[in-house]
């Protein structure tokens, strides 16, 4: 082993650390590994940005603003407008919810398909009763699964394929990937529609209640005009119909008291409320409570209302480890933070103090018609149902018509994959499918770096022989086992340490051995790289390795240990199903 060698394992055994160990955010670890990858000389100075050119980082980026005008054209509301009051039981909305999104992941990133479901599920799940629990962790699986079923619908494939062309000269095509993705979507969303029986009760709200209720934090300023001054603790809180309970009273200069129901209650007081966005609102009404620090949003000229609107802090969000006085989001963007929520945990500082993370449900008080667009700035995804334009229709047959000319184009061979969705993402903004501010947006510019400073680095593993010695290192251990069992081992590895990592992050480590261990072994590569790309893409375990499956974290109240009882036995089923079907597709 060269000094070269130990010089690459050990760089890459670094990033691996960091990234489990979560504390910095994974495009600056990726960009520090490239920094010191240069530096000590394993990645030659003159191919230390290779990686931002690659196609890879265009495919990707384009995709998402593909993703963001089919997202915004508003098309799934007009379609599961018309159906969704036939969706009376879980099993349905799971089946017909689950599949649309699956469908939808195919054509389009799946995280971006899963924004546009997820509004959808929350309000289907109010309006029958039905807890969002039982449904949003399925829908997320869901679209992670769709995503399997072509080149675009996740990174794994599109990483893979970027390998599959470095190896065999041609990479892997539009729907290549979609009878393996296509069986296993089927099968997957046959056992989410009983299997969301296995999550664990009390997680949501119950029939005809907003998510999480009773776990909403918030802090209402008591004005010497309100009704309940000189009142009792007892008597606001059955003005909130037994929907509201008052946690703490802040006072004499910022201290916090746990009251009595025979506390009375002064003005200026401060008080910690739990309940969900409704109580709230309806009892700021009744008592005139006020938002603290915060000036009253006056009501403007043209008639856009003060409303509130409840939203997740998503992956990315300029909140994130923030807190509302560091952001003034009131002088900056015309917000006021009203409550927090955070599954279920209570929030023991005060509300503005409180540093946000992705997941946390959010309750913001500000201009109805300009709260979209601001949350959407914010990086936060509005839970409520969104109102349909009139020229909506034609926004959507346009965005949708771009997308399909990008596909046949691709898939016809005629440009390639990159150029055809590079020329979708600039005709979305070019016939105003999309506007250039959300397209900049929504595209994830932390990935982008992550893929762009690890390529290098998984070229110097290659270079410097570390993939091969990896490599050789598996084919001793799978040795005597039929190809069958070598593929299942690298789809178990990549599973193994999807949960840990970003899964791109996975895919960039694991493809480039995949990819020697198929040449030790002297087998096709295909099957091997399919593996990796299944395996990435299929992280049910954890709520961090994959942004589907933060995304529902906070709206559906689950806790870590939630992903177990529904994602544990389906990864047994893809554990056992996809390597047969990966060696029946792609023979080794």
């Amino acid at each position: 082993m060269t000094a070269e060698m130990l010089a690459t394992f050990a760089l890459l055994a670094g990033v691996m650390g960091f990234l489990i160990w979560d504390r910095f955010r994974y495009d600056i670890v990726a960009g520090t590994a490239l920094v010191v990858g240069v530096a000590i000389g394993v990645v030659p100075v003159k191919e230390a940005f290779t990686g931002f050119s690659d196609d890879i980082v265009i495919l990707v980026a384009s995709a998402l603003v593909v993703s963001a005008g089919i997202e915004r054209s508003g098309l799934v509301d007009l379609l599961l407008g018309r159906i969704s009051g036939r969706l009376d039981s879980v099993t349905r909305q799971v089946v017909v919810l689950g599949s649309a999104v699956a469908i939808l992941s195919a054509v389009m990133k799946n995280v971006g398909a899963l924004a546009i479901f997820l509004p959808v599920a929350i309000q289907l799940a109010r309006r029958h009763g039905t807890p969002p629990s039982r449904l949003l962790m399925p829908l997320a699986f869901a679209s992670l699964l769709g995503g399997i079923c072509t080149l675009i619908g996740t990174s794994p494939n599109i990483i893979v394929s970027r390998m599959r062309e470095e190896m065999l000269g041609t990479p892997f095509g539009m729907f290549s990937f979609t009878p393996l993705g296509l069986a296993l979507t089927v099968l997957g969303v046959a056992f989410l529609s009983v299997g969301w029986r296995l999550l664990p009760r009390g997680r949501g709200g119950g029939a005809g209640q907003p998510f999480m209720v009773d776990d909403y934090t918030s802090e209402m300023l008591l004005p010497t005009a309100s009704p309940f001054v000189n009142k009792t603790v007892e008597a606001l809180e059955e003005a909130g119909e037994g929907d509201v309970t008052i946690c703490a009273v802040i006072r004499d200069g910022g201290r916090r008291y746990i009251p009595a129901g025979h506390w009375w209650l002064f003005g200026g007081d401060v008080l910690v409320l739990r309940c969900d966005a409704t109580a709230l609102k309806r009892l700021v009404m009744r008592a005139k409570l006020e938002v603290p620090g915060a000036t009253e949003i006056p009501q403007a000229a043209s008639g856009n209302e003060v409303a509130v609107a409840e939203a997740v802090v998503t992956e990315g969000s300029a909140l994130i480890n923030a807190t509302a006085r560091d952001l003034r989001l009131r002088d900056h963007f015309g917000l006021n933070l009203v409550a927090l929520s955070r599954r279920g945990r209570p929030v023991r500082q005060r509300i503005r103090d409180t540093r946000m993370r992705r997941g946390d449900l959010l309750v913001f008080q500000g201009h109805a018609e300009d709260m979209p667009t601001l949350l959407g700035v914010l990086g936060c995804l509005p839970l409520a149902e969104r109102r349909i334009d009139l020229d909506r229709p034609a926004h959507a047959w346009r965005a949708v018509a771009i997308l399909g000319v990008a596909i046949a184009l691709s898939t016809s061979g005629v440009i390639p994959v990159a150029a055809a969705f590079f020329a979708a993402a600039v005709a979305m903004v070019a016939t105003g499918a999309l506007k250039l501010t959300d397209a900049y947006d929504r595209v994830e510019w932390p990935i982008l770096v992550l893929i762009g400073c690890l390529i290098p680095i998984g070229e110097a593993l290659q270079r410097t022989g570390g993939s091969g010695l990896i490599a050789a290192a598996l084919a001793d251990s799978v040795q005597g086992l039929p190809p069958l069992g070598a593929v299942a081992a690298i789809l178990l590895a990549a599973m193994a340490v999807t949960p840990f990592l970003n899964n791109t992050a996975t895919v960039l480590v694991l493809a480039p051995i995949a990819a020697s261990l198929a040449r030790q072994v002297e087998a096709n590569p295909d099957p091997f790289l399919m593996a990796v790309a299944v395996g990435a893409a299929c992280d049910f375990l954890t709520p961090v390795g994959h942004q589907c499956n933060t995304l529902v974290m906070g709206p559906g109240g689950y806790r870590f240990s939630d992903y177990w009882h529904l994602g544990l036995p389906l990864s047994v089923m893809v554990a056992v199903l996809a390597p047969p079907l990966i060696v029946l597709l792609w023979p080794p």
